[in-house]
Formats: C-alpha cells, structure tokens, sequence
C-alpha cells in the first residue's frame, strides 16, 4: 500500500513534474509474468526514477547496510527500504550472497519483476564497468527474460556525494527482451555465466552510449580512494568472489584473498 501511495499519489507525480522523465521503449516491460530490470548505475536515484515509470511493481535487491543502520536515521532509512518493495542484498560474498539472491529468485518465481544492477555498484565517472555473473545466475536458475535499461543523466541529477538532487530532465531506455533460454540447464558452468552477462553489459553499452571499462567499478573505486583491490573484493563485490576475478584473470585460486563463494 505504501509503495503504491507513494508512487501515485505523492512522491510520483512530484518527481514526474519536477524531472519530466523521457522513456523509449516502456512496451519491452513485459505485462504480466517475471522478468529481469538489468540497468546501468549512475546515482542513487537510479532506484527511485526506474520503478517510478514501470507500471507494474519492481523490486530491488538493495545493500543490507541501507537495512542495518543505527539510531533514529538508521531505522527510518530502513522503514523506507521495507516499504518501497527493496529487499536486503548482503555483498560479503559466499553464502550470505547465495541466501541474498535467493530472495531474488522468490520474487521471480512468484512472477514479479525484479530490478539488478549488474555492476553491482554505482559508476565512479558515469562509464559503465564490467557486470557481475549474478544477473546471468537468477536468468538462468528461473529461466525468466533479461530486459536491459539504460538510465541517462541521472548522474547530474544526484551525483555520488550529493544529498540534494539537481533538478533537470533524465531519460530511461528500455531495450529488447533478451532471451537465454538455449542456455538452460547449463546454469552452473562459469563461460556461459560470464559469456550472458557479457552480452547483458554490451547491451546497455549500446543503449546507454556509455564508454566501457573491462573492470569492475568497485575495485576502481577502491583504487581512486587510495586502497588496495583486496579489500573490495570482501565488502563490495558480493556477485563475484575474489577467487572468480583471480580465474577470470587466469590466476591460481589459491592467491585469492580467501573469499568463498559466488553470485
């Protein structure tokens, strides 16, 4: 009720007067049954501006600090995530991830639409960076289709840092329905996941106009704030653990940095 309240009585037609949201291809977003809302990551307000325009309900796997915060802020930001349809995404990889995308995996199974970003955090420099193998994982697991959506200059409207918004137009672009179904019943082998996720990511490059970066945005952003890779891998990366990126680079596992497990 909260959510629906919010979206079209209050905060919705607030936000839609404010920003005059443009949108191409609504129609991609299937009517009924589950689906996957793959989308680029630019600002935080990605997750209010994207489920803003779909009609249907979306729900996001967010990050579980949002839920896990202290005092009064702390819970009244947590109350809000509850009630506008965000579930909690632990990102220390291993099982905590595993029991995290599997919340994600009810809300397909039970036909809804679920909201990803691939990147699995927010640009550092609005390039788009290499995804996550979690959203190729849940397509596969649930055999649902991968709908891509670019978000455009919502960088400018909140860029990282900022508390309040710069008001100015932003757009959404959803792509084609993509469908991975030649590649059912092969959920567990680490090419395809990859090989899915790479064909997701070049897609929303193409939508976006986004330059690519073959690396992953979190261990960037480690890098610009001084910090070694390592200890992103252990707080950041929840869809790939440091033994998958150790792989993908053609590394032995046993120099990773000891996280176990994948998304």
């Amino acid at each position: 009720m909260f959510y629906w309240v919010m979206k079209r009585i209050f905060l919705g037609p607030i936000l839609k007067l404010l920003f005059r949201p443009w949108v191409k291809g609504l129609d991609n977003v299937p009517e009924s049954g589950a689906a996957i809302l793959a989308s680029n990551h630019l600002s935080f307000s990605d997750s209010i501006f994207l489920p803003l325009m779909v009609h249907r309900p979306v729900i996001f796997l967010a990050k579980s600090e949002y839920f896990t915060g202290k005092g009064l802020k702390g819970r009244l930001t947590a109350l809000f995530f509850r009630l506008s349809n965000q579930l909690p995404m632990d990102r220390s990889g291993g099982a905590a991830s595993e029991m995290s995308l599997q919340a994600g995996k009810d809300v397909l199974n039970s036909g809804g639409l679920l909201g990803i970003y691939p990147e699995g955090t927010r640009s550092p420099d609005a390039r788009l960076y290499r995804g996550k193998v979690g959203v190729a994982k849940l397509a596969l697991q649930t055999r649902v289709p991968v709908v891509p959506v670019a978000m455009i200059g919502t960088e400018k409207v909140q860029p990282i840092g900022k508390r309040l918004p710069n008001i100015r137009r932003i757009g959404l672009i959803f792509g084609q329905p993509m469908d991975f179904s030649r590649y059912y019943g092969m959920e567990d082998d680490r090419l395809i996941q990859r090989a899915i996720t790479d064909e997701i990511m070049y897609e929303l490059m193409r939508l976006s106009g986004q330059e690519y970066v073959d690396e992953y945005a979190a261990v960037v952003k480690a890098q610009l704030a001084g910090k070694g890779p390592e200890p992103v891998h252990n707080i950041e990366v929840a869809e790939e653990a440091a033994a998958d990126i150790a792989e993908d680079r053609d590394e032995p596992r046993s120099q990773g940095t000891g996280s176990t497990g994948s998304l």
